[in-house]
């Protein structure tokens, strides 16, 4: 928490904090907060209601389901059962062979290590393209 909740929090140490303030000051303080707390009233009667919509919208639905004859299991069995579509990977484009073991890379992303280490010493990546 920060120090400033601390103060605000804590009624000793905001009684301190606000000893020289006149009482005009105070007030306007206390508005502010009292502000605050109308607001966040406000917004927490939102939610709330939200809420309550989107329960009665449930509840509508598990009505509809069960007057078909449907039940929460069956929606997982749906859901279960759609294939999930997964790109292929893709083809390496670039291939280099060091120490006896060769390494590939698409070109996509982070170039490998050892690409840049030969790429550093003056060989361009066309030198490794894959036909």
């Amino acid at each position: 928490m920060s120090e400033f909740l601390e103060i605000l929090t804590h009624a000793r140490r905001f009684k301190a904090a606000v000893k020289d303030l006149s009482v005009e000051e105070l007030r306007d303080l206390a508005n502010k907060l009292e502000k605050i707390v109308t607001e966040r009233e406000e917004e927490a009667a939102e939610e709330a209601k939200a809420q309550a919509d989107r329960l009665a919208k449930i509840e509508e639905i598990r009505q509809q389901m069960e007057s078909v004859g449907l039940s929460v299991e069956d929606l997982g069995v749906v859901a279960a059962a759609k294939p999930v579509k997964k790109r292929a990977p893709r083809p390496p484009k670039y291939k280099i062979e060091i120490d006896g073991e060769t390494v590939t890379w698409t070109g996509q992303g982070r170039m490998p290590t050892v690409f840049k280490n030969e790429v550093d010493n003056g060989r361009s990546m066309d030198d490794f393209l894959i036909d």
